[in-house]
């Protein structure tokens, strides 16, 4: 009897997890100590001031995805331009940020050398993998290979979202390291978490608690909410929800001038130019549109302002 209670227990749970999903990670998760929310109103005076960071984006690999997941081709402009379903040749970056007194950061994480080297080994394999097409993937450069060259060790890293392409190369990340998010990322349920989490945790592990950005939720503001992670206008996480609900772009007042890490509020560049919103790739299809066309909003009122793709130059 006991026997037959406990599997009905466990085929419960099994039935409950395949109605509601489960998190795209077990990894713990705590509020950031970094940064302090700002009204993102107060970032804009500085846009015309010199920045301190020294700001490098590195391809780390060439890959090719379904257009329909990037671009939306239902969208009028979509279809009088002709676009199809089919490979959009996109590519897997990191940012690099050296702050002169806070050290070298990273935004997102490329892909892991052993995806290279020894994809058996690979924090993301199996279905996963196989799903993610990643035989496609032409790796360049490599987190592990790229940081053992670096003269400062790396301080932390700013994700824009806990997608799998976009922790890639959290593996090759030393243990230890702090590791920044958007809001609710971590807990976000989803069907498809279920074959995911395990390869997001074997990215993640060694690494302390995600730490979320506690932003000041703007109802009226440029953005949801913005957090000046230094504390000195240099760098600033921009909530802006619905690609996944966390989803955070990075505006970096580099050396060079302002830059906008926008990552997968749009994938591509040929729908930033012309204003066609990302495809089925997008947790909240209706709340993702309205971030891209506050984000859009931004930079044309700021064209001063480089923005950078999540997948494409």
């Amino acid at each position: 009897m006991r026997n037959r209670s406990l599997a009905l227990s466990f085929a419960t749970v099994l039935a409950t997890a395949a109605l509601t999903g489960c998190a795209v990670t077990s990894h713990g998760v705590q509020p950031s100590a970094l940064g302090k929310a700002r009204p993102s109103s107060e970032l804009l005076p500085m846009l015309t001031q010199p920045g301190p960071v020294e700001l490098e984006t590195v391809v780390s690999c060439d890959w090719a995805v379904e257009r329909g997941g990037l671009i939306n081709l239902d969208h009028p402009t979509a279809k009088r331009a002709g676009l199809e379903d089919g490979d959009e040749p996109v590519q897997v970056f990191f940012h690099a940020l050296r702050h002169p007194e806070k050290g070298l950061f990273i935004v997102d994480t490329g892909v892991e050398t052993a995806l290279r080297d020894a994809p058996e080994k690979a924090a993301m394999r199996g279905l996963v993998a196989s799903a993610m097409n990643m035989e496609k993937m032409t790796v360049h450069a490599p987190l592990g290979e790229w940081l053992a060259k670096q003269q400062q060790p790396l301080a932390g890293v700013f994700l824009t979202h806990l997608h799998l392409d976009h922790i890639t190369g959290m593996a090759d990340v030393p243990a230890g390291t702090p590791v920044y998010t958007g809001p609710g990322e971590a807990s976000d349920r989803a069907f498809v978490n279920l074959v995911v989490q395990g390869n997001s945790d074997r990215a993640l592990a060694g690494k302390p608690p995600l730490s979320e950005w506690t932003y000041a939720r703007e109802d009226s503001g440029l953005f949801d909410g913005a957090v000046d992670i230094f504390g000195d206008g240099s760098v600033w996480a921009l909530w802006l929800p619905g690609h996944t609900p966390g989803t955070t772009a990075y505006l970096v007042r580099s050396t060079k001038g302002p830059v906008l890490l926008a990552g997968d509020i749009s994938h591509t560049r040929w729908g930033w130019e012309h204003d066609v919103e990302p495809g089925s790739f997008n947790n909240d299809a209706d709340r993702a549109t309205v971030s891209f066309k506050k984000l859009r909003a931004f930079a044309q009122a700021h064209p001063e302002v480089e923005v950078r793709m999540g997948h494409q130059h």
